[in-house]
């Protein structure tokens, strides 16, 4: 396992190169760039298609400066600059462990102090620069994919909110014996507390733009299902403990040509350190499960990869709106209801039913999934337009 970007880099080049880089971040963050990168081709192909229009917003130039906007630039400067300049000169112990560093109240004061009067000089400056005698309104038309920048940061904010509060719910005892490192911990996200919190998120900000819910829900279905898929690989390669049950079974003939660890693994050096230590091993990252497990984690990224690839192929001949969406509440309830047959996960006991939180929440997308694509075929078997465009 590669807890840290630097054992991937030993273990692919057989260098190490101490870096502050965890995997399972790292691949949080490739994950929310492959779903801007698709966010963005489909809104494009919305609006060539005219399903989506551009919007006019109001832009004043030339006001004068802002002295709020100025003392909440030096404050950014001086968190940055604070944490930077100390991590630098502490760069060993920044290595070993960067949330334990970031999170403290350790810091550089100079380092802040000065970053901070940096940044708050470089606005002055700039907005004195292009201020004017008198400020100017102007109207700009801004195209759906250059609010792309905004749509992440709603996404990204909203996401992680959700992710950790439904993480928190699920192991609300672990939660309730320490909550303010339940609250801080960089680890412990539920995908599905992301996307609702994000999606809702997103939807909200982008109906105030003037982009219709349903088409907007139709341009992030394959987004969300790459981005899923990148951010389980990230949990595979961190062993960040979204693994399966014990598997103790022989490997099945038909898959003998694949590695052991496709079937059956104890994930060592997992970022969690779970389980027992590993004989002549040093450091932070020196446990591994003492009995094999399923990768459920890599069994997703194939699975929501493939899923993916399918939504892509699907997207041109959705003639309605909202009708891809559908589909991709149905196949990813149906992947992840699947997937917890065999996964570890907190366990819920409600009117004799023994449940997961991911199950109950899998189930109910494949039935808003499949209610809404009979609901919108029975629209279009009423409609005389071979499209639904407008739809919402």
């Amino acid at each position: 396992m590669f807890p840290t970007l630097s054992h991937l880099i030993e273990y692919v080049f057989g260098i190490y190169i101490p870096l502050p880089v965890q995997t399972f971040g790292l691949f949080v963050g490739l994950a929310f760039l492959s779903a801007y990168y698709i966010f963005k081709r489909e809104l494009i192909r919305k609006e060539q298609l005219g399903q989506i229009n551009s919007i006019k917003q109001e832009l004043t130039i030339g006001e004068p400066v802002n002295y709020f906007d100025v003392l909440m630039n030096a404050l950014v400067g001086f968190i940055i600059g604070f944490k930077l300049i100390y991590a630098l000169f502490h760069y060993r112990d920044f290595v070993e462990d960067p949330q334990a560093l970031l999170l403290s109240t350790k810091g550089s004061l100079v380092g802040g102090i000065s970053l901070g009067l940096l940044f708050a000089y470089w606005l002055y400056v700039d907005k004195k620069k292009h201020q004017l005698p008198e400020a100017i309104t102007e109207t700009n038309e801004v195209h759906p994919y250059e609010l792309m920048g905004k749509i992440l940061t709603w996404a990204a904010i909203w996401g992680l909110i959700g992710a950790k509060l439904f993480h928190n719910l699920e192991y609300w005892d672990t939660f309730v014996s320490n909550p303010i490192e339940s609250l801080l911990s960089f680890s412990g996200l539920t995908f599905y507390g992301g996307i609702i919190f994000g999606g809702i998120a997103v939807i909200y900000y982008t109906k105030k733009m003037g982009i219709r819910p349903l088409h907007m829900l139709d341009i992030g279905a394959p987004g969300m299902m790459l981005g899923y898929a990148v951010g389980r690989l990230g949990c595979q390669l961190s062993g960040d403990g979204d693994w399966g049950i014990e598997n103790l079974h022989t490997k099945p003939a038909a898959l003998q040509w694949f590695p052991d660890w496709v079937w059956a693994f104890k994930f060592p050096h997992n970022v969690i350190n779970e389980g027992v230590p590993i004989v002549g091993c040093s450091g932070r990252f020196c446990h591994e499960l003492p009995i094999p497990v399923y990768p459920t984690s890599l069994y997703e990224f194939i699975a929501c990869l493939i899923l993916f690839l399918l939504l892509w192929g699907l997207r041109k001949r959705m003639r309605t709106a909202g009708m891809l969406f559908f589909i991709y509440l149905t196949l990813n309830g149906i992947e992840r209801f699947f997937i917890e047959l065999i996964r570890v996960n907190s366990k819920y006991h409600l009117f004799g039913l023994t449940f997961t939180q991911a199950e109950l929440i899998s189930i109910t997308m494949i039935i808003v999934g499949l209610a809404g694509i009979l609901y919108l075929k029975s629209k279009l078997n009423k409609s005389k337009y071979p499209i639904i465009q407008n739809y919402a």
